[in-house]
């Protein structure tokens, strides 16, 4: 076995598996190959070509009427892959060579030329085939034209068939053929599958665009519904029936802003940072959520001690209407929401704790994660933007939660004087 197995057969089959990973290499990142098919069939020519001119210029050995190499190897790999056309031009390049290097044999050409039309003529049935077939067909169809060209030598040319030339010529290249055609094929799938990776990648973002907008667009609905209902439900005084409205009407306008400038929500970059007072921005989101809290049952209290942050006033809201009104919709009837801030020395910490169903630690875990939710019906975006919000305004969080107890949410923001 040692005899047969030498330096230049190892160095033959580097020659082709080389070429075949720069093929994708070149296909894969360059847009002019893909352009059309005739670029393709090129660039597989070059690809093919090479190794092939490099099994010849150093062959496994040179014996009387015979130069052998892997050469069969890259010749039926382009034409099983490119058909007539890159056939015909390797078949073109192999015949030149070889009578350039080794000068002219009857022999080379009925050989090659047999491999050629049969190779081709199986091309377009090869290329339909799935993946486990091709490496099955591309193995048979090796062995069965290496022992046809070796019958037509020895019938026709008196070819003189010796032991190296059985295992070289016979038996190496076809289980060759199934290891390259293997990788090729798995060279393919990976670009495919890449390329299908990206579009799923893109639509899933619109996808999560297009609910992140509905979500955010609810939450000032909502809030607009619960006036209404309260306006409906029990007569009230004319003034407060403006100042629900007014409410109402600045909950439509946010909702037009949310929808107008989306965009900069997916990837927040406040272009407005002013110094905000929390107890009040806090104040006003729970005077929004009212309503929405006693439709659900639920008691939300709001306490704060006098604190200030850096931020964009906007997105702070949009924050915590979100985190607050989550907690709502976990608390059961007659359960109690607490929003609350406090000063620590440089730091200001906001506090949402309800009563409500709590969550598990896997549940902590995928907090904020988009289209995970402990709701029935939620869609987690809430939470992820939230999330987005807090570490753009420089914030972390952090929650403690147990089963049947409640929850607690800890957000907490460096301090106004800490950042002046």
């Amino acid at each position: 076995m040692g005899t047969y197995i030498n330096q230049n057969l190892l160095n033959n089959l580097f020659y082709i598996l080389s070429s075949m990973f720069v093929y994708y290499f070149i296909y894969d990142h360059g847009k002019w190959w893909k352009t059309n098919t005739r670029h393709k069939q090129l660039l597989l020519i070059i690809c093919t070509g090479v190794p092939l001119l490099l099994c010849m210029k150093f062959p496994i050995y040179i014996a009387y009427n015979c130069v052998h190499d892997l050469r069969q190897i890259p010749f039926l790999i382009g034409t099983l892959y490119g058909g007539w056309t890159v056939g015909s031009a390797l078949l073109l390049i192999l015949l030149a060579v070889r009578f350039f290097f080794y000068g002219f044999q009857p022999i080379t050409v009925a050989v090659y030329f047999t491999m050629f039309i049969i190779a081709a003529l199986a091309s377009p049935a090869f290329r339909r085939l799935n993946r486990t077939d091709k490496l099955f067909a591309s193995m048979w169809l090796t062995l069965l034209l290496d022992i046809l060209v070796t019958v037509i030598a020895v019938v026709f040319f008196d070819f003189q068939v010796i032991d190296s030339y059985i295992f070289d010529f016979i038996l190496v290249p076809p289980f060759a053929m199934l290891f390259i055609v293997y990788i090729l094929e798995t060279l393919k799938d990976a670009i495919i599958m890449r390329s299908k990776l990206v579009k799923i990648e893109k639509m899933e973002i619109v996808s999560q665009l297009a609910a992140s907008i509905s979500h955010e667009v609810r939450n000032p609905l909502t809030v607009v519904r619960g006036f209404l209902q309260l306006m409906k439900s029990q007569p009230m005084p004319k003034e407060t029936q403006e100042r629900y409205m007014h409410i109402a009407l600045e909950e439509i306008d946010r909702a037009e802003t949310i929808i107008n400038n989306y965009l900069t929500f997916a990837k927040p970059t406040p272009k407005k940072e002013e110094v905000l007072i929390v107890g009040q921005e806090l104040e006003r989101v729970a005077h929004l959520l009212q309503p929405f809290a006693r439709m659900n049952g639920v008691h939300l209290i709001e306490k704060c001690q006098p604190c200030m942050i850096i931020g964009n006033a906007e997105y702070f809201r949009q924050c915590f209407l979100n985190l607050v009104k989550n907690s709502i919709e976990a608390t059961p009837i007659g359960g109690t929401v607490t929003v609350s801030c406090s000063c620590k020395g440089e730091e200001v910490i906001v506090a949402i704790a309800d009563t409500g169903i709590g969550m598990t630690a896997e549940q902590i875990s995928r907090f904020g994660e988009p289209y995970f939710s402990t709701k029935e019906k939620g869609t987690g975006l809430g939470a992820m933007v939230a999330v987005k919000l807090i570490e753009t305004m420089n914030g972390t969080w952090k929650i403690d939660s147990k089963i049947q107890k409640g929850t607690t949410i800890t957000i907490t923001f460096p301090s106004a004087t800490t950042r002046g």
